[in-house]
């Protein structure tokens, strides 16, 4: 298993410079300097990390979802609820030994999990500090918290080191990934991602009501796009039948988001629960 690890850190780094972690394929050299479109550095960085108890109650359970907040984004939607995060790349840089001291910190606070969040521009760096946290005692399972526009390549290569896959699926409409993301690709990807998560996890593993293996797909409703949340629902029973679904109403124009006509309103609950009646309609098991 060492071995087999070591060989997947090492190709997890060839991968990261000239950069092909994602389907963006920059090729930059991120270890002389330059940046792609996720915008960030070699290094990790991270914006904040804690426990946090607004997650999926299967991360939270009593002592919350140890969440490490990574600067950058593969996709940078312009209504991102973490604009400054992932646009700005707010945060300081860390080293590898860093990032194990934080997640053995999580785990003495009492988080259930290490939930890292935006983490695929350093897929190289998390797998690293992963391998080396375990090697000093870590148990807690990880929680790989993406924005689904995922490499298949890079995924399989995390597999040793992930326990629950949380894709957050944006929009199956080339249109609206375009226009709003800077993955016109993006449907065609996170498609061929979520299959290979359901692939390498595709049972839940619940213990004591906290998930220890598996799928959670998150879907933000956006408004007027109820038959894209159909589609990507329909995508999800395909592909990830097992999983479980976090329909989310919580959309509001942030960033310049508030500016375009099209979404510059909040998502109507109404627009929600038909999202949701949708999912179970499917079979889906969703998760509030």
């Amino acid at each position: 298993m060492t071995e087999k690890l070591e060989k997947q850190a090492s190709e997890l780094t060839s991968l990261s410079s000239p950069c092909v972690l994602c389907p963006h394929e920059c090729g930059v050299k991120r270890n002389k300097g330059e940046t792609g479109k996720c915008s960030v550095g070699y290094d990790p960085r991270i914006a904040s990390w804690g426990s946090h108890f607004g997650e999926e109650p299967v991360l939270v359970g009593k002592g919350g979802s140890g969440t490490i907040f990574f600067a950058g984004c593969n996709v940078r939607c312009i209504f991102c609820q973490n604009y400054d995060v992932s646009h700005h790349q707010s945060g300081n840089d860390v080293t590898v030994s860093s990032l194990v001291r934080t997640m053995l910190a999580l785990e003495r606070i009492g988080c259930e999990n290490i939930n890292f969040v935006t983490p695929t521009q350093f897929a190289h760096a998390v797998f690293n500090a992963v391998r080396d946290a375990r090697k000093q005692g870590l148990e807690l399972p990880v929680v790989y918290n993406c924005g689904g526009y995922e490499s298949v390549r890079t995924i399989r290569l995390l597999d040793e080191i992930v326990d629950i896959w949380m894709p957050d699926i944006k929009t199956l409409d080339k249109r609206f990934a375009e226009k709003y993301l800077v993955a016109k690709n993006y449907p065609e990807k996170v498609g061929e991602a979520l299959k290979a998560m359901a692939e390498m996890q595709p049972e839940s593993v619940v213990q004591n009501g906290v998930m220890r293996k598996g799928v959670i797909v998150r879907h933000l409703v956006m408004p007027n796009m109820l038959e894209d949340s159909k589609r990507i629902l329909d995508m999800v029973t395909e592909h990830a039948p097992n999983a479980l679904v976090n329909v989310m109403g919580q959309y509001q124009p942030y960033g310049i988001a508030e500016t375009v006509d099209e979404l510059s309103r909040p998502t109507s609950p109404e627009e929600t629960k038909r999202a949701r009646d949708y999912a179970a309609s499917k079979g889906l098991a969703l998760s509030s």
